[in-house]
């Protein structure tokens, strides 16, 4: 198992020590420091080898937002806030996961989980080698080379800078971001119902208020920015 060092910055104490409570039940990390401002932080110096920032949002002088801006070399960011409203934002800054308080056992467990893959995934990912026409990819995973055929992929999961390619057989990964993916022309058969998820159009079993069904009975959340303007045809 890998070692993260973690920041936990909030400038309430409860707050503070129920998220340094949590991340102490988890082998994985490794606290490089506790701090109660974001200005703290800075001025002892955040260690290069941070993998990951637990952040509060409102805080006294530097926000959790604005110290992101400053920290953009540390792969994961976490916010932890009270404020829901800040959900936009928070993902427009490079943001793994976003937990609102108070912070439970399961949810920040959910969030592990997710950190863990993504620097699984990170040290995995494969590169895209070339497309084949319109209705395949080869990927380059290692020395393998994998062709997909674009109809065979239910769905397409952004993890920050890179995107799961999900068949029915087995889950690829691969350095882009959804976004960029979708502009490629071999993925025009995909709607984006999501921030993190795009689906694949003849995959599609049902539509509801909160969710896309897929074949093999998947359920893919659907986004409220997103909902007005799914289209399927």
């Amino acid at each position: 198992m890998s070692l993260h060092p973690c920041l936990i910055i909030d400038d309430d104490e409860i707050d503070r020590l129920t998220v340094l409570a949590h991340a102490k039940k988890h082998d994985c990390l490794k606290i490089n420091g506790v701090y109660s401002s974001a200005e703290e932080a800075l001025k002892r110096g955040v260690p290069p080898d941070t993998d990951i920032l637990f952040l509060d949002i409102d805080m006294p002088g530097l926000s959790g937002l604005e110290f992101r801006k400053i920290m953009q070399q540390v792969p994961v960011c976490i916010f932890i806030t009270a404020h829901s409203e800040h959900a936009a934002e928070c993902f427009g800054l490079e943001t793994l996961d976003f937990i609102i308080k108070p912070v439970k056992k399961d949810r920040f467990a959910q969030t592990i989980a997710r950190i863990e893959q993504y620097f699984d995934l990170r040290q995995k990912a494969a590169l895209f080698e070339k497309s084949v026409g319109t209705d395949s990819v080869i990927i380059k995973e290692g020395h393998k080379e994998t062709r997909i055929k674009i109809q065979e992929i239910l769905y397409l999961e952004a993890l920050k800078d890179y995107t799961l390619i999900i068949t029915p057989q087995k889950k690829h990964c691969v350095l882009s971001s959804l976004g960029n993916l979708l502009k490629e022309s071999y993925f025009q058969s995909f709607v984006r119902v999501h921030r993190s998820y795009a689906v694949q159009k003849n995959h599609v079993q049902y539509t509801a208020p909160l969710e896309v069904g897929l074949s093999g009975g998947i359920k893919i959340p659907i986004g409220r920015s997103y909902k007005d303007l799914l289209d399927f045809s």
